[in-house]
């Protein structure tokens, strides 16, 4: 090879390494580069890291410090909550899940006298085990053993029952137990030998007032009972002077002696049969009476006073309720005689409204008997509901006091109701009248006959003639009942407009205008021969009335059921016979056959063919007309 050759591979050589050279140094310097980058980058997290560290051990400094203040509170709020345990009268102890004492104050410890033993870490069963071995409990009638397995039993229940204990020193204490949802539990023991002993006093003292309270009573019953034989006395001499010869000036002293000597001998009786009452000395007897008449005969003693008042006394009782019932008969009347008594006296206008209703097992069975007496008298005041059931309680002020009395009858009444196992209650607004009702549940004395809800062939077409609005109701409730087609109206010139096609019109006889008699009158004059049936508080007034005759039938008002019943089955047009009806007899039982006194004909069941002496002449009034209408009804024989 040739120099020059050799000097050619030589240079070339030598480029190729400064090439290789410099692609070295480029790479170092890149490496340098990013080296640096990298060692910048790792410089700035060793930075970020230590700030955070720093931060952190701040925060740490600053927890440690929270940490130490609310532990020293959490030691102070301990240790005065510890130091109210301690001062506190009853005993508080606290137990973990295993029964095992963690703490207890001076006051729970107490019972245990000092006992060593008894200490944070001993046992449920240890501590039952000392109370027992060391007398510190009376077990009473438990043996120890029994005693222990009983409190065991207890307090291994969920919801520990609190348990009072006889120490040894004669001490009560009261133990109410609470176990938590981990299982600890809480014990607290109180004592209650004050209040035991308090109790006996209540009881001791209670017992003493009852007796002097019996003994009271029944000096009271003694004396009024004693008082009220010589009161007898003096209203049946003044009745009896009376009825001597006496000028007007004597007659008006021996009416308020008589009068006076009432008032005085009703206080009487409310006060005996109060003191009774008290006295545990009020006893029932039971026997089977009739209700409705019962409430009928009360109306009629009241109808007087009603009538003089210008009130209608009204009496709702259910056609399909039993009215023989057993019961106390006495006491019945005599709670119904208080209310409406009180409803005619609290009374000015309007009515007093009697209503019966009951629901009732079966045949035979008890019947739940509801009594309400309605009136539109002058109310009772919402907040004096309560106060008028109280003793010798009433609604009105003292001393502005308008109506009499004592106070005592709704007290009773109230007694009286609660005695026979009801309840009693009232509903009233002030100006708008009072509605008092009582609920018995009495047996029936008997199964009543059933009421035939049609008559068989007989009346179809009613028209009631009443001018008082709830009358009017009740009379088309009732003749509705057994199957009439009612029309009512409030007077008689409308009943005369009515009367045609009517079978049958049971009219008042007292009606402004027109009254009974008058309306009789008019529709016979009309032509209209459909028997009338008049209504009246005092039937024996209208014996000599003119018009007495053209009155098939004169019933007590208000009606009772067995009157009205009577009278439609009398009223049968098939069996009617048109002729005077005073000379027939109604017979008071359920018999079929009836019998006139003289031979009548009996016409046909249109009414087109009166007697002949129909309107030939009128019979004189009879000299005994029946007081409820009974002999006012002639049907002819079958």
């Amino acid at each position: 090879m040739s120099l020059a050759n050799k000097l050619a591979e030589e240079r070339r050589a030598r480029l190729a390494a400064e090439r290789l050279l410099e692609q070295k140094q480029a790479e170092l310097q890149d490496a340098n580069r990013k080296l640096g980058l990298h060692a910048r980058a790792l410089s700035h997290e060793i930075h970020e890291t230590r700030a955070e560290v720093a931060e952190v051990r701040d925060e740490n400094q600053r927890v440690k410090s929270d940490l130490t203040v609310a532990h020293q509170k959490v030691e102070i709020a301990e240790r005065r909550l510890w130091h109210s345990i301690q001062t506190i009268e009853d005993g508080f102890a606290f137990f973990d899940a295993d029964s095992r004492m963690i703490a207890a104050n001076r006051a729970w410890l107490a019972v245990f006298d000092g006992l060593e033993a008894v200490k944070p870490g001993i046992s449920y069963i240890e501590i039952l085990q000392i109370l027992t071995d060391e007398g510190i409990v009376n077990t009473g009638a438990r043996q120890p053993h029994e005693w222990r397995e009983f409190m065991l039993d207890r307090w291994q229940s969920p919801a520990p029952e609190p348990e009072v204990l006889r120490l040894w020193n004669g001490h009560y204490i009261r133990i109410i137990d609470q176990r938590g949802a981990g299982g600890d539990v809480v014990s607290l023991v109180h004592n209650i030998t004050d209040t035991i002993r308090h109790e006996k006093e209540l009881k001791e003292a209670r017992r003493r007032a009852e007796a002097a309270n019996r003994a009271k009573s029944a000096f009271l019953a003694n004396m009024s009972h004693e008082i009220r034989t010589p009161m007898n006395g003096v209203v049946g001499m003044a009745d009896l002077l009376m009825e001597s010869a006496l000028d007007e000036d004597q007659h008006l002293y021996v009416t308020t002696i008589k009068h006076s000597a009432e008032a005085l001998l009703v206080i009487i009786n409310d006060v005996l049969d109060y003191s009774k009452i008290e006295a545990d000395r009020l006893v029932l007897h039971p026997e089977p009476f009739d209700l409705e008449r019962c409430i009928h005969e009360l109306v009629t003693l009241m109808q007087a006073h009603a009538r003089d008042k210008g009130i209608d006394l009204l009496v709702d009782y259910d056609l399909f309720l039993p009215t023989r019932l057993i019961g106390d008969p006495g006491r019945i009347r005599q709670i119904l005689t208080n209310l409406l008594g009180n409803a005619v006296k609290f009374t000015e206008a309007g009515h007093v409204l009697i209503r019966v209703t009951g629901v009732q097992a079966g045949e035979g069975a008890e019947v739940d008997i509801r009594i309400s007496i309605e009136d539109t008298g002058i109310g009772i005041p919402e907040d004096k509901i309560g106060h008028i059931f109280g003793e010798f309680n009433q609604v009105d002020d003292a001393q502005s006091r308008k109506f009499e009395g004592t106070g005592l009858g709704l007290a009773i009444t109230q007694r009286l109701v609660r005695l026979m196992g009801g309840d009693i209650w009232v509903e009233s607004e002030p100006g708008h009248g009072s509605t008092f009702g009582l609920s018995l549940v009495l047996p029936v004395a008997e199964a009543g006959t059933p009421v035939e809800r049609a008559l068989a062939g007989g009346l179809s077409r009613a028209l009631v003639v009443e001018p008082h609005d709830t009358c009017r109701a009740l009379l088309e409730r009732q003749l509705a009942a057994f199957g009439l087609t009612v029309t009512a109206c409030h007077d008689g010139a409308a009943a005369l407009d009515l009367a045609a096609g009517a079978d049958l019109v049971v009219a008042a006889h007292a009606m402004r205008g027109m009254d009974g008699s008058e309306l009789a009158q008019a529709l016979r004059a009309a032509g209209h021969t459909m028997p009338l049936v008049l209504l009246s508080s005092s039937p024996a007034s209208l014996a000599q009335d003119p018009a007495r005759d053209l009155v098939q039938a004169v019933l007590q008002r208000p009606v009772a059921r067995r009157d009205l019943i009577a009278a439609l089955a009398a009223l049968a047009p098939a069996r009617w016979c048109s002729r005077s009806i005073s000379s027939c007899i109604l017979p008071r039982t359920g018999a079929r056959q009836w019998r006139c006194s003289r031979a009548l004909r009996p016409i046909s069941s249109s009414w087109t063919s009166p007697c002949p002496r129909w309107t030939a002449r009128r019979r004189p009034a009879p000299s005994a007309p029946s007081r409820r209408g009974r002999a006012d009804m002639c049907p002819s024989s079958p």
